[in-house]
């Protein structure tokens, strides 16, 4: 499909191509489908909410956690229902990058979207919350990685 497709995920590059191969409606519906399916915060991460990043960029109140569990990262997002399309975003990102490592993270195209088609039905706008929860995750995987250094530093390695 594009040349960037090495440094995409495999899971975030399905979402990718289904997508792709979708018209107009379904795109959005498909947005919409991530939206409604985005998993409810963990009841610890919610005790602890304040601990959440936000992404400031977002006029939607968009807040993200990462964990790094044996190099892996996985990322948990609030996003008020009744934003759908940021919601959709975070959701298919989230999806899309569980299980990634912070370098994989790290290596997704800014504009990764393109490839779905997104730019052809929402606005730049829009799509600007898309960039800006990529921006933050990316963030969040240089603090991961600054981690894993520190420790391997501390056992010698």
């Amino acid at each position: 499909m594009s040349a960037t497709t090495g440094a995409i995920p495999p899971r975030l590059q399905e979402i990718i191509e289904d997508f792709h191969v979708s018209d107009r409606e379904e795109k959005l519906e498909l947005l919409l489908e991530f939206s409604e399916k985005m998993p409810a915060l963990p009841d610890w991460l919610r005790e602890h909410h304040d601990t959440m990043d936000r992404v400031h960029e977002c006029m939607t109140p968009v807040f993200v956690h990462a964990e790094n569990h044996n190099g892996k990262l996985h990322f948990q997002f609030d996003v008020p229902p009744e934003s759908p399309t940021v919601r959709g975003y975070a959701a298919l990102l989230a999806e899309g990058l569980d299980g990634a490592a912070p370098e994989e993270v790290l290596q997704v195209p800014v504009h990764f979207y393109r490839g779905m088609g997104l730019d052809t039905v929402l606005t730049p706008q829009r799509l600007n919350g898309i960039d800006a929860i990529l921006a933050h995750m990316k963030r969040l995987a240089v603090k991961h990685l600054g981690a894993s250094a520190v420790s391997n530093d501390a056992r010698g390695g």
